[in-house]
């Protein structure tokens, strides 16, 4: 059988040529820029900058305020956070099942980083229980990961809370790292924006959600199915009902501007994905925003 890792180098071969795949890497490396770093260079104040990182001098010799940036030494450590709670046993808006959008995502960032000479840790888990795998390098390690992420997700799993891991990793994480978290649609709420405020606060963090299947203009067998949140049914002929799809149709846009609005806030970079198939070109879009937001 084809190992998991195979699997994400066979699609980042596939997604591009040797030039673009270079692109890339240079996004990925481009990511750990923050204070208590080595100075690298400096570029225009945008309004939400800290204050602390303006250059007073350079910025009076330029005329204008001028910002800091720094680099990180080689050798980081990314910190791979997904859920492996029932959430990610469901399928996603393309049909596809969450928990291997997960993983190739996952992959990719990961492999990224064993290219770069950086280590890959993980934390995962579900509302009752998290699972912490310390950063190290190589390919065989990260084929664990992926195998711990790939067999977690289940109909008999706890119930998903990605804020789990979170706390996990504000309590028990030192030094910063980069957190690349992959969940499915949180909704947005004053704890877990103090949450990712302590967060971002340290760490370097994208965020990659994926999203939901429709529940309207979706097949009726598919519907006459089970909730894997909470074990219920789903009535099928509730979908053809306007006013249900069209209230179920409201609650997602105003839960989905929430969270955006949030992370806007909290300053940290989302992207969003359907299916494995768009994984590679969603965190190339992702980490070229988080490079220019930089």
């Amino acid at each position: 059988m084809t190992s998991l890792l195979q699997r994400v180098k066979a699609k980042m071969a596939i997604f591009a040529h040797r030039k673009a795949r270079g692109m890339l890497d240079g996004e990925y490396g481009s990511v750990f820029r923050g204070r208590s770093l080595d100075f690298d260079d400096l570029r225009a104040y945008i309004p939400g900058d800290e204050v602390r990182d303006i250059d007073w001098k350079a910025s009076a010799r330029y005329g204008s305020p001028l910002i800091k940036r720094y680099v990180a030494v080689r050798r980081q450590t990314v910190l791979l956070i997904t859920d492996t709670g029932r959430n990610m046993a469901a399928e996603s808006y393309d049909g596809e099942p969450k928990k291997d959008i997960a993983v190739m995502a996952l992959g990719v960032i990961g492999y990224l980083a064993h290219r770069h000479g950086d280590v890959v840790g993980l934390v995962c888990g579900d509302a009752k229980s998290t699972r912490s795998i310390p950063g190290k390098a190589g390919e065989a390690h990260l084929e664990r990961l992926l195998g711990i992420v790939h067999s977690g997700p289940g109909l008999d799993s706890g119930a998903s809370r990605i804020e789990a891991q979170l706390e996990y990793v504000a309590r028990s994480v030192k030094g910063r790292f980069l957190l690349f978290v992959v969940a499915d649609e949180i909704a947005a709420d004053p704890a877990t924006e103090q949450l990712l405020r302590r967060l971002r606060a340290q760490h370097e963090i994208l965020w990659l959600t994926i999203r939901d299947a429709e529940l309207a203009g979706t097949d009726q067998a598919l519907l006459d199915s089970l909730n894997v949140a909470d074990s219920s049914m789903l009535a099928g002929h509730l979908a053809d009902s306007p006013s249900v799809a069209t209230a179920y149709a409201r609650a997602a846009a105003e839960r989905d501007a929430g969270r955006h609005a949030m992370f806007r806030r909290t300053g940290i970079t989302e992207g969003h994905v359907a299916s494995s198939h768009g994984v590679m070109t969603e965190l190339f879009a992702l980490l070229e925003r988080h490079r220019r937001a930089g």
